[in-house]
């Protein structure tokens, strides 16, 4: 599985909208053109452009920093669509 799930804020809804680009948290293996594929067989739109972020986890301080952690790296996905198209999925209007 290639895209995990969509990331849904305000900024990642203000870019859906403004610029038509997308973002999708994504496999820490995939690769950009698979992650095209994917996204125009799923949701049935072309993808122009595709950005990928490679997001280390944090190292975080528990118990008034006796014992430390990090949490889990993860990629992201930055898609631009062509003019016109659209996923509803970040339609909510």
């Amino acid at each position: 599985m290639i895209l995990i799930k969509p990331i849904l804020t305000e900024k990642t809804y203000k870019l859906a909208t403004d610029k038509n680009e997308y973002t999708f948290l994504v496999n820490t293996v995939a690769d950009k053109k698979s992650i095209a594929k994917q996204v125009k067989s799923k949701f049935s739109v072309d993808v122009e452009k595709v950005r990928i972020i490679n997001q280390l986890g944090k190292i975080k301080n528990f118990g008034s920093k006796r014992q430390s952690g990090v949490r889990q790296n993860y990629k992201k996905a930055i898609l631009t669509l062509k003019k016109g198209q659209k996923i509803d999925l970040f339609d909510m209007k």
